[in-house]
């Protein structure tokens, strides 16, 4: 055995070596050192080096930049009565890759959005690879909450507008529409879409895992909400004409109709109607003929509206006077293969006559005496053949073929508006520039706006012809029925046959082009009806005229013109004090007699 001293000098036997209990601490704690200085290093290289990689991707997990939804602005008219306004609704949108993970869930959220079950499964699965999908947009908030209410897994709600239009179909061709985007597709919502629809806004939010806003990080950038335009259209006087027109399509069977009211010293539109016409808050694929703005992109022949026009041309060369005698005897002209014809024989026709009998070889034998290009020039001086520069898209610029396109029958027959082609508000526009004095002004659809102006006709010349104009609606001429009692109407009807098969059917388009008062013009109104039964008649002055005078008698008293022809307005007013008396009269007196024929009856 072998032996060993301690410290203490004691011998002892020699065991096994003593454990080295230091050594390994001490390799432990180094261990354990490098372990944190890894951890350490790991650390600073997520949060230094690397830390917009690791960042970026966190936040393709969680931070999401979500759209601020902004209000189109509004649409007003000249008064400030809404048009077209912005209402908060909701749309509902879901999460597929959460939605997928529930499919038990999906025949009640059919059930709840009103889709078929395979629809909806369908839908899901061809975005099973994306975390957006709208299920339902822009309903009610009320429908979306009781939606969301269920519950189910990966459907959510955000908000939106929709657009509203208080006046519905009387004014859904000016106004245009919205489309699921609340992006302008037709009439001033396209032509002002940029000015209307503002600027989304944008926010960074975190979501949970379950797509619910957790927390908002960040604003990215405020929304702007569109801005307000105020239109020149009258609510009130765009309802008149939208009346009448449709009760005289009820009454005479036509197809369409038209309907342009201009402020003579402005160019504002005040009231522009087409029938048919659609709903622009439930807009459908069916029915696109019934969304187009007549008054603006539809061509017509404007028949005898061209009288005046010829006349004018004619005065301002110096050619004629108002009181100047055309022989219109036989009643016909030769027309190269055709004739030109009046409804009888007039026999000898000053000018002015002309236009009251609306003579079309009169008019003919006044044109005979000016040079083709002077006429040409004059008719595009009066805006035909050339776009009115409204705004509105689409609109059309009409058709005057140019003198080396004529042949020769085109200048008779243009002058009683045969051989070209114009809009109704190219039409207004022509008389709202003879009752101006003869300036042109530019039309517009904005209040306020401040068009081109060109004086293209003497002040002499032109209120000569309203003159002339004015014996059309007065006894013997063709439009008795446009008068208006207290006022002096100046117009002129229009009976134009319809093109067909390179010639005219005996279809029938009937107009009537006016201008009241005219003392001191306001303002002037083309009416077109197309196609009306000709069993039912189909003169301008039996079936446009009265649509005139209806809405002009309106008109007139809304914006409180004074009259200009006391005498008729006093024998007017007689006239209705007198009914009102014999409606307000004791009845006591017929009263027995009525009792005692009902005994008698018995």
């Amino acid at each position: 055995m072998k032996f060993r001293r301690d410290r203490n000098g004691t011998v002892r036997p020699r065991g096994r070596a003593q454990f080295d209990l230091r050594g390994r601490l001490k390799l432990v704690v180094g261990g354990l050192g490098l372990c944190g200085l890894a951890l350490v290093a790991r650390a600073v290289d997520l949060q230094l080096v690397d830390n917009a990689y690791y960042q970026q991707k966190a936040d393709a997990r969680f931070l999401r930049e979500i759209p601020i939804p902004t209000s189109r602005g509004m649409i007003t008219d000249r008064n400030g009565e809404p048009l077209a306004v912005s209402s908060p609704v909701d749309s509902v949108w879901g999460n597929p890759q959460e939605m997928l993970k529930h499919p038990d869930r999906l025949p009640e959220l059919a059930e709840a959005l009103g889709v078929p079950l395979d629809h909806l499964e369908r839908r899901v699965a061809q975005r099973a690879d994306k975390e957006f999908v709208f299920l339902k947009r822009r309903i009610n908030p009320n429908e979306a909450e009781a939606i969301l209410a269920r519950k189910i897994p990966g459907v959510f709600s955000q908000r939106e507008f929709r657009r509203f239009y208080p006046q519905g179909e009387a004014l859904a061709h000016v106004l245009g529409f919205t489309n699921i985007d609340d992006a302008g597709q037709e009439g001033v919502e396209l032509a002002f879409d940029e000015w209307l629809r503002g600027t989304p806004g944008a926010q960074k939010v975190i979501r949970d895992r379950r797509g619910r806003i957790v927390e908002n990080v960040d604003l990215v950038r405020a929304a702007q909400p569109g801005k307000d335009l105020t239109l020149s259209i009258d609510r009130r006087i765009q309802y008149l004409t939208h009346r009448e027109l449709r009760a005289t399509l009820d009454r005479t069977g036509a197809v369409a109709g038209s309907a342009v009211v201009i402020d003579v010293a402005t160019g504002e539109i005040l009231a522009m109607a087409n029938l048919p016409t659609f709903n622009p808050n439930a807009v459908t694929g069916e029915h696109r003929d019934a969304r187009r703005n007549r008054a603006v992109t539809d061509l017509i022949e404007p028949g005898s509206t061209m009288k005046p026009v010829t006349v004018a041309a004619a005065m301002e060369a110096g050619v004629i006077t108002p009181q100047t005698v055309i022989d219109t005897s036989p009643g016909w002209m030769p027309n190269g293969r055709y004739r030109t014809s009046d409804f009888r024989n007039y026999g000898a026709l000053t000018v002015t006559g002309v236009i009251t009998k609306s003579s079309n070889v009169g008019s003919a034998k006044i044109v005979h005496k000016l040079d083709n290009a002077y006429f040409h020039n004059f008719l595009s001086k009066m805006g035909y053949g050339r776009s009115t520069g409204s705004g509105f898209p689409g609109e059309a610029s009409g058709l005057l073929p140019p003198p080396s396109r004529w042949s020769g029958t085109s200048k008779q027959t243009m002058s009683y508006g045969y051989g070209l082609s114009a809009t109704p508000l190219q039409i207004a526009h022509a008389y709202a520039t003879l009752a101006n004095h003869g300036r042109a002004v530019q039309p517009t659809l904005v209040k306020g706006q401040q068009g081109k102006s060109e004086q293209v006709v003497s002040p002499q010349v032109a209120d000569a012809v309203l003159r002339m104009m004015q014996t059309v609606t007065e006894p013997g001429g063709t439009a008795t029925q446009a008068a208006i009692p207290g006022y002096h109407v100046a117009g002129k009807t229009g009976t134009a046959r319809k093109a067909s098969g390179g010639g005219y059917s005996r279809r029938y388009v009937s107009f009537f082009a006016g201008v009241v008062p005219v003392e001191n013009p306001r303002f002037a109104m083309a009416v077109v009806i197309d196609d009306p039964d000709p069993a039912k008649g189909y003169y301008g002055g039996l079936v446009s005229a009265p649509v005139f005078q209806q809405v002009m008698d309106g008109a007139l008293r809304l914006m409180d013109v004074p009259p200009d022809d006391i005498e008729t307005w006093l024998a007017a007013q007689a006239k209705e004090q007198a009914k009102e008396r014999a409606r307000n009269a004791p009845r006591a007196t017929a009263a027995a007699p009525a009792a005692s024929t009902a005994g008698d009856r018995q």
